[in-house]
């Protein structure tokens, strides 16, 4: 049982969170100890700052310094919230899925932007709503970047596939939350894998854009990166091999087999992978490349069209 204070008012319950996290060096400390605490009280930040005064419950102080301790003991605030916010929607997060981050919504912006700009110079009426568009989200894990896509383009229909069982369930629920079910198919399968359920669905030549954000960090890499990704996320989101950028011939390849003449490929790109991913789009399937960097000037994103 941990001992609790006398004041259990909000602006002490927070002060003690953040505190506690600060003191475990846990990066965002502030921020995390707000949503642990917006959690557990199922309130928003404008309420907890409009009524620093109020008297928290016991049992949810309780609480709330239960997730304090398991996140200075490394666990992903969106674990213990099970949620992340993502273009602008909540998706369901657990450990079966990597958590969303905002620099993925670089592939959602370019994948757009894309479209309309094919659509634009082939003089042809801008399809704000995808209608007629088959779009497909390779490694789709939590299906952010599907779900978000067909948001946007209500009138598109989208393939997701995943090698992971337990994702493909989290990406369905988060489909279902954001009631784009019905045009989104999940497929429990390697990337575009010919050998797959998903076979019977494919032609050459299906898809007018194919996005992914796959798994680019490399086995080596993984003593340096933060225990919040390395002891808590699931490993096979997270590593492409041992150098990390191994599984992008085998996407761009089938890529190329399964996009229409005009159809996009946006690819999220690891830190460093850009030198050895965009040779594989100098071949002659592969036109208007282009790369885009992220809001830290990291190459980000890789777009071609097939021709």
């Amino acid at each position: 049982m941990i001992e609790l204070s006398l004041d259990n008012s909000v602006r002490s319950l927070l002060k003690r969170g953040i505190a506690q996290l600060r003191e475990a060096d846990t990066p965002s400390f502030t921020l995390a100890a707000e949503l642990l605490l917006l959690h557990v009280l199922g309130r928003n930040r404008t309420w907890i700052y409009a009524h620093p005064e109020e008297i928290i419950a016991d049992a949810d102080a309780q609480r709330y310094f239960e997730l304090i301790a398991r996140r200075a003991a490394g666990e992903p605030t969106q674990h213990l919230t099970g949620k992340q916010e993502f273009w602008g929607l909540e998706f369901e997060v657990t450990p079966d899925v990597l958590i969303p981050r905002p620099e993925t919504e670089h592939v959602i912006e370019i994948a757009l932007d894309r479209l309309a700009l094919r659509e634009l110079l082939a003089n042809r009426p801008q399809k704000s709503t995808g209608e007629g568009l088959q779009i497909a989200d390779i490694g789709t894990g939590s299906g952010c970047i599907a779900i978000a896509l067909a948001k946007e383009l209500p009138a598109a229909n989208f393939i997701a596939t995943d090698i992971s069982a337990a994702a493909l369930a989290v990406a369905k629920r988060n489909a279902q939350r954001h009631t784009v079910a019905d045009r989104i198919h999940f497929f429990e399968c390697n990337l575009l894998d010919a050998h797959s359920p998903l076979a019977t669905r494919l032609s050459p030549l299906s898809f007018d854009l194919i996005a992914s954000n796959p798994p680019y960090i490399g086995r080596r890499e993984a003593p340096s990166l933060p225990r919040e990704v390395r002891d808590h996320e699931p490993p096979a989101a997270l590593f492409g091999g041992e150098e990390g950028y191994e599984l992008y011939a085998d996407l761009t390849a089938q890529s190329a087999q399964h996009l229409k003449s005009g159809g996009i490929l946006v690819l999220e790109l690891g830190h460093n992978s850009l030198p050895a991913v965009q040779p594989l789009l100098d071949a002659a399937n592969w036109t208007k490349v282009a790369v885009t960097n992220d809001l830290a000037g990291i190459p980000r994103v890789l777009a071609a069209e097939r021709i």
